[in-house]
C-alpha cells in the first residue's frame, strides 16, 4: 500500500504542476477558469491520499471544505464570464 500511496501522490503533484504551468500560461481567460478548477481538484485529491496515509480522519473534513469553496468559485467565475468577463472602462 505505501507504494500505491507513493505513486498516487507522485502522479499527482506532477499533474499539480502541469495545470500551474496552463494556470499562467492559458491562451484565455477561460481556459484559466478551468485550470483553477482542475488546480483545486488535484488538492482535494492530495489532501484525500495524505490522508488514507496518515490515517488521520480530520483531514477529509479539509478535503471537504476545499471542494466546497472551490465549487463556489467556479460559480463565481462562471457567472463572471457570463455577464461579459473584464472590461475597460
Amino acid at each position: 500500500m505505501p507504494t500505491v500511496i507513493l505513486l498516487s501522490l507522485v502522479l499527482m503533484t506532477l499533474a499539480l504542476c502541469l495545470v500551474f504551468a496552463r494556470l499562467f500560461i492559458g491562451p484565455s481567460l477561460p481556459d484559466r477558469v478551468v485550470a483553477l478548477e482542475l488546480f483545486s481538484s488535484m488538492i482535494v485529491g492530495i489532501i484525500g491520499v495524505v490522508a488514507i496515509a496518515t490515517d488521520v480522519p480530520s483531514l477529509l473534513d479539509v478535503a471537504i471544505v476545499m471542494a466546497l469553496m472551490a465549487f463556489m468559485a467556479a460559480i463565481g467565475f462562471a457567472r463572471f464570464l457570463e455577464r461579459g468577463g473584464p472590461r475597460d472602462d
